[in-house]
């Protein structure tokens, strides 16, 4: 199975904080393919720069910590852009909604405890 990882669940696992129990067998299951987006990366990014959110070492340090759980970095794509512009706005965040593109173009489940993913067409699990 391919999940990819709402920015907060990153967060949780780099910081070994307690996540839901399938998203957790679903991250630990050996087969499964696990996917950290560029857009994580960039959320962590502005909200290191504006104080938000401490991360030692910044945004170079995430994307070491993401490379080294065995995490698999995703580049943001046009496809992805693409469906940002056509899905309804149940979200205003920007990050999350293009996580949730991100996820339905490239058939990923996506992993987030936000409950309002479940009003979009992107498989979602926590």
């Amino acid at each position: 199975m391919r999940y990819l990882i709402d920015t907060h669940v990153v967060l949780m696992v780099l910081k070994g904080e307690r996540i839901s129990q399938l998203a957790k067998e679903a991250l630990d299951d050996v087969t499964s393919e696990v996917f950290v987006s560029v857009a994580s990366a960039w959320e962590i990014a502005i909200k290191v720069s504006i104080g938000k959110l401490k991360y030692s070492g910044g945004v170079k340090a995430f994307f070491e910590d993401v490379r080294q759980n065995g995490f698999t970095l995703l580049d943001i794509r046009e496809s992805h852009i693409d469906l940002v512009e056509k899905l309804d706005y149940h979200h205003c965040d920007p990050f999350d909604r293009l996580l949730i593109a991100t996820a339905e173009v490239e058939g990923m489940t996506f992993i987030s405890a936000d409950e309002n993913v479940s009003k979009y067409n992107a498989k979602w699990l926590w």
